[in-house]
């Protein structure tokens, strides 16, 4: 393993003697560092993007068939280009460039409003309802979340928490961030063709995918999307395994590093097989084959001439073969994120880590298993359905454990409550509704009433939503000064924290009573036309207030990003008194194209905080710090 490192860094020095020019440093970059700042800014791009898209879709269920005030998205994204262009100057354009992201969006809401076809007279087409449906769950999911929580978190931080000078393939570590770009600029493009974007939901569930206008495109994207992620997660298998630094046992890893290993292993073996799925798809689109489509199709009163036996519930196989594992894609990083803010804000070691540990491997594997309780609703038998419920219960025992484990290092802790704390502590309980709610969907009798309803909606979106965006959240925040030597402004993050606390709850909460009471989702009346709906049709407004408070709130923490760049005070290297090397080993921001002026040697667990030292009590101790000599007589 050293043997390794020191292999890496000669041909690291060697590359990188000559001084690199502006497009190697910045834009077609081999430094991990960089790689995971450009997935960071993209994924938080597309973000906002899938938000804008539900903050258009909230409108329609809100106030179906009324003239929307579109005019509020377009002026507010553009003052916010403009702002965030007087920010940067002439003399910052890395800030000021960002401003082109929200006038952008501006003017895709502008192009939108243009169409016969979307926005007729101010009024949502039911048609692009669904495009809006079908894109801002694929943006938010494949090309936000995934891309954050592991391209960006993953790339910058998993290399300097075990020591290593870069990724194992730094040149494909780049080639795995522009195939991503290139997979999402294609999905935007999709807006602006004949027949507009996607329509069949992000699951894209044939035969209706295979018939619609728009999926073409989708498919060929995903296909890019799924690459990069490939190329991307044997990068971080093959870095974690072989270049730890000197004394990094596997029992000394952060838990971070641990999550982000376990993440890799799932999109190594479960985005295969929706690559195939797609093809195939994009094939039966394109060439007329009938993996998915049956003979004796009857399409607008007519027969459709297929001439194979293709079956639709094939592709739900292969869709959600991926799609559970990609829950946990989404989980797992969060809960490493939480896990080193939680032990490094209570000043104790992280109770139960072990535990923790055993509890991803066993996770992991039995992610593989559940996939089909999307699937009771497809006639498939009792036998198979009992399997399916068995095992989704018996998966939601290392949640707990997760849980359990944040409770028990909270016990008695000297808590520090800073902003990436706050986050923390509010994953905690929004983790756990997300988990619970998804409990009766696990059996199949209550799934037969909640199949489909708003309920789905809420239990989802409060494991991605609070689950997991409230965790890259904290995230960002703790990490924002390693990146770039700055701290973001507290006040600020405190309204950022509880103005989107406030709104995720508003938001989704009132779903599962929605879900309860039998309210479909994909309506984009919201249920209007539904006598069951009635009495709880009001909930639309509550909810689009909600998701628009949510939006409100991110000014507060654009403003804080884009102003701590410009004039933030400089932090000292360890702002948050860190024990792991990326704290205690690496200047802020980090050494190019090396991380560390030294290379490090790990000497101790990766949480020592409050431990004895020959006979005193050290607040922390930092892996690198070697073992004192026991002293005499002590």
């Amino acid at each position: 393993m050293a043997e390794e490192i020191a292999k890496h860094e000669s041909t690291a020095k060697e590359e990188h003697h000559e001084e690199l020019g502006w497009w190697r440093k910045y834009i077609f970059s081999t430094d991990h560092k960089v790689i995971g700042i450009q997935y960071g800014i993209t994924a938080l791009a597309f973000l906002l993007l899938g938000f804008m898209l539900m903050a258009l879709m909230r409108w329609s269920l809100a106030f179906p068939d009324e003239p929307g005030p579109w005019w509020i998205f377009i002026s507010g994204f553009t003052i916010m280009g403009i702002v965030v262009f007087l920010i940067g100057g002439i003399k910052r354009p890395y800030i000021s460039l960002s401003g082109f992201i929200f006038l952008g969006i501006a003017g895709l809401v502008w192009f939108f409003t243009t169409q016969e076809s979307m926005l007729p007279v101010g009024t949502m087409l039911p048609e692009f309802y669904n495009s809006l449906g079908a894109m801002h769950g694929t943006i938010m999911i494949f090309l936000g979340v995934v891309p954050l929580a592991v391209g960006a978190f993953g790339n910058y931080v998993l290399p300097l928490q075990i020591g290593a000078p870069d990724m194992s393939f730094p040149r494909i570590n780049m080639a795995s961030y522009w195939i991503f770009f290139v997979g999402g600029v294609l999905m935007l493009l999709s807006f602006f063709l004949p027949g507009g974007a996607a329509q069949s939901g992000w699951t894209s569930y044939p035969p209706l995918a295979v018939i619609q206008p728009g999926q073409t495109v989708w498919l060929i994207a995903m296909v890019f999307v799924i690459t990069s992620s490939l190329l991307g997660a044997i990068n971080f298998i093959v870095t974690t395994v072989q270049l730890r630094a000197k004394g990094m046992t596997w029992m000394r890893l952060p838990f971070f590093v641990w999550t982000q290993l376990i993440t890799a292993f799932l999109l190594l073996l479960a985005f295969p097989p929706l690559e195939v799925g797609a093809i195939f798809q994009l094939l039966d689109r394109v060439l007329g084959t009938s993996f998915y489509m049956t003979s004796g199709m009857v399409i607008g009163g007519d027969v459709v001439d297929i001439a194979g036996g293709g079956n639709a519930l094939l592709w739900q196989h292969l869709f959600w073969f991926l799609a559970h594992p990609e829950v946990y894609v989404l989980i797992l990083p969060a809960i490493g994120i939480v896990a080193e803010i939680v032990t490094n804000n209570t000043r104790k070691p992280l109770w139960g880590y072990k535990a923790m540990v055993y509890s991803l491997f066993f996770i992991g594997f039995m992610s593989f298993t559940v996939y089909a309780h999307h699937m009771y609703m497809t006639g498939m038998g009792s036998s198979v359905a009992t399997w399916f419920q068995t095992t989704t219960m018996i998966i939601s025992i290392p949640s707990v454990i997760f849980l359990a484990v944040m409770v028990f290092t909270l016990w008695g802790g000297s808590v520090r409550f800073n902003v990436p704390m706050l986050f923390a502590l509010a994953w905690i309980p929004m983790f756990g509704i997300g988990g619970l709610t998804g409990l009766p969907l696990g059996l199949a009798p209550p799934d037969i009433h909640l199949h489909d309803t708003y309920y789905v909606i809420g239990h989802f979106h409060y494991v991605v939503a609070p689950g997991t965006i409230i965790a890259l959240f904290a995230g960002i925040y703790y990490w924002f000064p390693k990146m770039t030597g700055k701290k973001l402004n507290d006040a600020l993050g405190k309204v950022h924290f509880w103005g989107t606390l406030v709104g995720m709850n508003l938001a989704f909460g009132p779903m599962i009573i929605q879900g309860m009471a039998g309210v479909s989702r994909r309506l984009y009346d919201g249920g209007l036309q539904y006598d069951h709906a009635q009495p709880v049709l009001f909930l639309n407004e509550w909810m689009s207030w909600g998701a628009w408070i949510i939006g409100i709130f991110q000014v507060a923490f654009i403003v804080n990003l884009f102003l701590t760049l410009k004039k933030g005070e400089k932090v000292s290297d360890n702002v948050w008194e860190a024990t792991t090397l990326e704290w205690s080993a690496a200047p802020s921001p980090p050494v190019a194209h090396g991380n560390f002026a030294a290379v490090p040697e790990v000497h101790r667990s990766a949480y020592e905080y409050n431990v004895p030292v020959n006979g005193r009590i050290e607040e922390f101790v930092p892996q690198n710090q070697p073992e004192e000599p026991v002293e005499a007589g002590g």
